[in-house]
């Protein structure tokens, strides 16, 4: 890596939201950045453009049948094209990564994600399920590998933004009394519980900020994606769950904030276009153009907070509760959640059945001490296990 004049970098989960954002901050800066993997899951046509756009050295695709198909579409190409979880892992530790931009949805990237901290590279954590599942193994590979970890969530960026961090991105709590995570209340905020209970998927995938994959868009609209921001805040930030709360903040101006000890609120604000948090981890300590809009203060309007209703939206309730059980509660949850929006998204669930699927699945498995990666993904299994019975179980009106 020394004596680069560009960094190297892997964007897994290339084909999304957060991968195409991040591509466009990159292709901004040719002297600085050069793609050198992509990794996708399915989209074969997606990805046979972006391997000739940005000519990486590796594509990897999750599927086997949809790498074969790539492989043939970019067999003209300079780029190898691979498949194989540990394939995968190994092109993130490799030399030819400086960077690793882990956007990849869901449980499905944490062992990429795990493997790049040990491996001490930069990383550039969209990922937020990897510290859900595991915050305290993904914490301590990258103490021990001397990894930078960076965080891409805008509500978690934002924080770091108002902190003090050492040359390892390691945030400072001198003085910190609170944080303050900013939800904007997804596209249900102001709708009764009968009506949130029985919202269809094209409804709670509509955001009303932010364009998103569905499965986040479904975690806005229940407020789930705010309670997993809490427990990866918790983790990130070495904050219990009972100093970091959540406020209503629909316009999506201030991403989040940090109360100190001195009655100080330091907030950090912009538009809300993740282009923004990607190319703060990407150029950190540096700042770099984003190709972002700049901030309109005389005609942004007014800007409002309001109470996170936990009655409303329960799954809040049991991210928190699950990030002050500690030990695989959080694994519980997470995985329980992701069953519940795919059997909800395939129209086997009502949207007010996915806090129930969560909340009987919690209750019906043991919390463990998660001391390894084996233990946290059993959990995660049989959590899928149960969780799978239980939209059974709902489904047919049991």
């Amino acid at each position: 890596m020394e004596g680069r004049s560009q960094q190297f970098v892997a964007v897994l989960g290339a084909t999304g939201s957060i991968g195409t954002s991040t591509l466009d901050v990159l292709v901004r800066h040719p002297d600085r950045f050069k793609v050198s993997v992509l990794a996708a899951n399915t989209s074969v046509d997606h990805m046979t453009s972006l391997c000739r756009l940005h000519k990486p050295r590796y594509a990897h695709m999750a599927d086997s049948d949809s790498a074969e198909r790539l492989a043939e579409a970019v067999a003209d190409c300079d780029t190898q094209v691979m498949t194989g979880a540990d394939e995968l892992c190994a092109l993130v530790q490799s030399p030819e990564v400086d960077v690793v931009m882990a956007a990849i949805v869901g449980a499905a990237g944490l062992l990429s994600t795990i493997a790049a901290a040990r491996a001490g590279k930069k990383l550039l954590l969209a990922n937020k399920e990897s510290l859900v599942m595991a915050g305290a193994l993904l914490m301590d590979a990258a103490e021990a590998s001397g990894a930078v970890i960076l965080p891409i969530d805008s509500e978690h960026n934002a924080i770091f933004q108002c902190l003090d961090s050492n040359d390892r991105a390691v945030p400072s709590l001198d003085g910190v009394n609170s944080i303050i995570l900013t939800a904007s209340g997804g596209p249900f905020r102001l709708w009764d519980a009968d009506a949130i209970y029985s919202a269809t998927p094209t409804q709670a995938i509509a955001h009303p900020n932010w364009n998103m994959g569905a499965k986040i868009s479904v975690d806005s609209a229940s407020l789930m994606n705010k309670g997993l921001e809490l427990i990866e805040a918790s983790w990130l930030f070495r904050m219990p769950a009972s100093r970091i709360e959540v406020v209503v903040h629909p316009q999506s101006i201030v991403h989040s904030m940090v109360r100190y000890d001195d009655g100080s609120v330091l907030a950090q604000l912009g538009n809300p276009d993740m282009r923004t948090p990607i190319a703060y981890g990407l150029a950190w300590p540096e700042r770099i153009d984003a190709g972002v809009k700049p901030l309109d203060f005389l005609n942004m309007g007014p800007l409002e907070f309001e109470a996170a209703d936990t009655a409303r939206f329960p799954c809040l309730r049991l991210a928190r509760e699950s990030a002050q059980a500690g030990g695989t509660s959080s694994v519980i949850c997470n995985a329980a959640n992701e069953v519940a929006v795919e059997a909800f998204l395939s129209q086997r669930i009502e949207f007010g059945n996915i806090p129930i699927v969560v909340e009987n699945t919690l209750a019906g498995l043991a919390n463990q001490e998660p001391v390894s990666i084996d233990v946290v993904l059993k959990q995660d299994s049989l959590a899928r296990q149960c969780a799978a019975a239980e939209v059974e179980r709902i489904s047919k009106g049991a």
